[in-house]
């Protein structure tokens, strides 16, 4: 973690009865880290993600909390009585994408005990269920769909299709699950749980610069922008690379290249984003044409016009180089999800609690990140707090959030917990 030691103000989170969030995340730190990289490969149901998971238990625990997983093998830490309904459900995920930054994820979690923490070392009169959640498979990293433990609660994914997931070894979901010792047979929507939540407020390091360049340590999310995951298979002939003449070779590695620098153009052009990030090549050999390469778009827009405007020149100028080479394209969307505006009561309600004694506006945002917040808007109401990334990385091993920003979201979100469950 970068900064300073805090001082008095910040310091206060450290006088508390469980761990202080220093030890929180000096325990957290070393799990799942590769050591070449120096990068995160907490991936859905392997080692790392049990080591992780076994660390909310302990935390859940070590409080006193009572602590349950649900069907679809989300980990939940309640202080008060669940059924008592209203609850209010902070917390966020400790998976990673490949070779991913210590906060993505991570952050949220262990901001969520030190909040508790501080609003218990405050004495703080809780008048509703309070709840920490640990979503699984949020980044998606194994099986290729995003926040697959908030959308099989939320119903936005259905059992039939998450039995159906593989990752690249073709082990599929069931049988993961099955390996780590839950029971894939039970997953499936959980509507009698979200009935129970009043409000879901996760924390998250920004994963942009908006509060860097606005001098603001906390900010509130307004909206994730609409964004989607798109397969596009380029099927050509495989031969020989060092005798195949170039005038008679239908390489679909060329068609992929030429789509790549037409995703950026496009994007470019409408203010959005688009992004190639991942490629499998058949046969993948050096001496030899690729008969098949199949690359990942992930693109992301303020508003879904825009996006649909961005993928649909991205497809046309796909189809267009593979006809030039002699190649087949098949596109499949494989995740979308829509335009998630938080709910306006709640968000507003943030600002008036954080703005409260200081008199300050909190700013407010949007990413073009998804969250489990965005999945479960649908169901609940929803909110997310800011931590300020100084330089905006995240998915990446820099990823990096100032100690004194991290307090700050502590600080933060303690007062927006007390303000909505005491």
């Amino acid at each position: 973690m970068q900064g300073s030691s805090p001082t008095a103000g910040p310091a206060a989170h450290t006088a508390r009865s469980g761990a202080s969030f220093h030890e929180m995340w000096r325990e957290l730190l070393p799990v799942g880290r590769d050591a070449d990289s120096g990068g995160y490969r907490r991936y859905a149901w392997t080692g790392p993600d049990a080591e992780c998971r076994a660390w909310f238990k302990d935390q859940a625990q070590g409080r006193g909390l009572a602590y349950e997983v649900d069907r679809n093998g989300n980990q939940w830490a309640w202080l008060g009585d669940p059924a008592a309904g209203d609850a209010v459900v902070t917390g966020s995920h400790l998976d990673s994408v490949p070779d991913g930054g210590a906060f993505d994820g991570p952050l949220g979690v262990v901001s969520s005990f030190a909040a508790l923490d501080e609003l218990l070392r405050r004495g703080a009169r809780f008048t509703k269920p309070l709840a920490i959640v640990n979503f699984g498979d949020e980044e998606g990293a194994r099986f290729g769909l995003a926040c697959v433990g908030s959308r099989l609660t939320s119903g936005a994914l259905t059992v039939a299709d998450a039995h159906r997931l593989t990752d690249g070894d073709g082990v599929s979901l069931p049988r993961a699950m099955a390996a780590a010792g839950y029971d894939p047979e039970a997953i499936g929507p959980d509507p009698e749980r979200l009935a129970r939540i009043g409000a879901f407020v996760e924390l998250h390091v920004e994963q942009g610069r908006a509060l860097d360049l606005s001098g603001d340590r906390v900010g509130i999310a307004s909206a994730i922008w609409p964004h989607g995951r798109w397969r596009f298979d380029f099927r050509g002939e495989a031969n020989h690379a060092g005798t195949t003449r170039l005038a008679d070779r239908h390489d679909p590695m060329l068609s992929y290249a030429e789509t790549v620098l037409a995703a950026r153009r496009e994007a470019e052009l409408a203010g959005a984003v688009a992004t190639f990030g991942k490629i499998a090549v058949d046969p993948n050999g050096v001496n030899a044409i690729p008969s098949r390469v199949r690359g990942w778009l992930d693109s992301r827009a303020a508003d879904q016009e825009t996006l649909d405007t961005v993928v649909g020149g991205i497809e046309k100028a796909a189809r267009e180089y593979a006809d030039a080479h002699g190649v087949d394209l098949d596109v499949v969307r494989e995740s979308f999800t829509p335009v998630v505006e938080f709910d306006h009561a709640l968000r507003d309600e943030l600002g008036r609690i954080l703005g409260r004694d200081t008199g300050l506006t909190v700013p407010v945002l949007g990413t073009g990140a998804g969250h489990d917040a965005g999945i479960l808007s649908g169901s609940i109401p929803t909110a997310m707090l800011f931590v300020r990334n100084p330089t905006g990385v995240s998915h990446s091993p820099a990823e990096s959030a100032a100690e004194d920003d991290c307090l700050a979201g502590v600080d933060a979100l303690a007062d927006v917990l007390e303000g909505l469950a005491c």
